[in-house]
């Protein structure tokens, strides 16, 4: 049998050689190394551009004049870098004309006069006497767009009578805010399954809902409430519809928007006052509800049908809606997220008869009756323009009487 070889013996082992001997670290070694180690700067922005490279810088030929803020002219400069300085004609002129604006103010007299020489104004007009202040026009309204309920009714006013000069007179509705803005929506913010932005095009919807039923002109007048049907969803639209073409008892239109015969009276001017609030509430995976509770008082005199011998009577017909909005959530349900759908809604109203199942509201003029008498007032009066409880109507009521119209 073959037998194994010893290995071969290592080699003695020889002294290690140093690559670094007889090596003299001098300038001269410096710059001769082909690698640099970087500086900590240098890292710094390797690894900082490695993350988030930096924006390219938009190159520019050299010959571009590049122009300073508001259009300054660039530097002149000559070909040693020597800024050049030109003889502006300007500064001369404007010390001339500070100058003469200057005297000009301290002699306005002097200088009326002279325009009315020489433009031919009637120079006694710079000698006659100031004619007397204007008296302050009277503000519109002094009570602001309530964001609650209140907590009591208007305060009592002088009894008055309303003419078409003077509408709101004898009516706490003089120093309300009218028309649009007095629908003074709350601050938008975050309610459950909606954001902010969400929300404040929801509370929009609404608003322009409100505005499209009860102060829209054409609408008042009897025409066609177009836009209000475009805001509702699908099936509140068929309601609306049906009941504008029934308008009966069961089915009257009144009690989504304001109509007033046209045929017997007409608003006095444009202006509605409007008074009231909207609130937000959230309501867990149903969405958004928008409560809403306002106050409408229109002034109407008699229309082009009735010919009273009085042309200047006015009356007033109040109207009350209190309605609940609600926005569901997408994900949850179903719906059309620009649209609206109504959870409640009520309607109360004064200065009008009560028997209006023709879908219009016909106003009642204390010196004139339209057709057939007015239905007899039951019950205990009422205040319409107290909306600081909240609006329960009984179907099956009687007509009420008005404290106040």
């Amino acid at each position: 049998m073959p037998i194994a070889e010893d290995p071969d013996a290592r080699p003695a082992k020889e002294p290690e050689h140093d690559p670094f001997e007889g090596l003299v670290l001098d300038e001269d070694f410096v710059r001769a190394a082909t690698e640099k180690e970087q500086s900590a700067r240098a890292r710094m922005l390797g690894a900082r551009w490695r993350a988030q490279p930096p924006e390219a810088e938009q190159w520019r030929p050299p010959t571009e004049i590049r122009r300073r803020r508001f259009g300054r002219r660039a530097k002149v400069v000559d070909p040693w870098g020597r800024r050049k300085r030109r003889r502006s004609w300007q500064t001369p002129l404007f010390v001339v004309l500070a100058v003469a604006v200057t005297l000009a103010a301290l002699n306005v007299g002097r200088l009326h006069s002279w325009y009315a020489v020489h433009f031919g104004t009637d120079s006694d007009t710079t000698t006659a006497a100031p004619s007397a202040a204007k008296p302050a026009a009277k503000p519109t309204h002094t009570a602001a767009p309530e964001t609650a309920a209140p907590t009591a009714a208007p305060p009592a006013v002088a009894d008055d009578t309303p003419t078409v000069d003077h509408p709101w007179a004898g009516s706490p509705a003089a120093d309300w805010p009218a028309g649009a803005s007095a629908i003074v929506l709350p601050q938008a913010q975050a309610v459950g399954a909606f954001d902010a932005d969400q929300v404040a095009t929801r509370l929009q919807l609404v608003k322009d809902y409100l505005i499209a039923t009860n102060l829209d002109p054409a609408v008042i007048a009897g025409g066609s409430p177009q836009a209000a049907l475009d805001l509702l969803n699908s099936k509140a639209q068929a309601n609306l519809a049906a009941a504008l073409a029934k308008h009966d008892k069961d089915d009257n239109p009144l009690g989504w928007l304001t109509r007033i015969a046209p045929q017997e009276a007409a608003l006095v001017g444009s202006t509605v006052k409007v008074q009231g609030w909207t609130k937000l509430e959230g309501d867990g995976e149903d969405g958004l509800l928008v409560h809403t509770d306002y106050t409408f008082v229109y002034p109407v005199r008699p229309g082009t049908d009735s010919h009273p011998t009085g042309s200047t009577w006015t009356a007033r017909v109040i109207e009350r809606r209190a309605i609940d909005f609600r926005f569901y959530d997408p994900a949850h349900y179903r719906v059309d997220s620009n649209k609206i759908y109504m959870q409640h809604g009520s309607s109360d109203g004064a200065g009008a008869a009560c028997n209006d199942d023709d879908g219009f509201l016909h106003p009642d003029f204390p010196k004139y009756t339209f057709g057939d008498s007015m239905p007899t007032a039951q019950g205990a009066p009422s205040d319409p323009y107290d909306h600081s409880k909240p609006l329960t109507v009984d179907p099956d009521a009687k007509c009420g009487t008005a404290s106040r119209v």
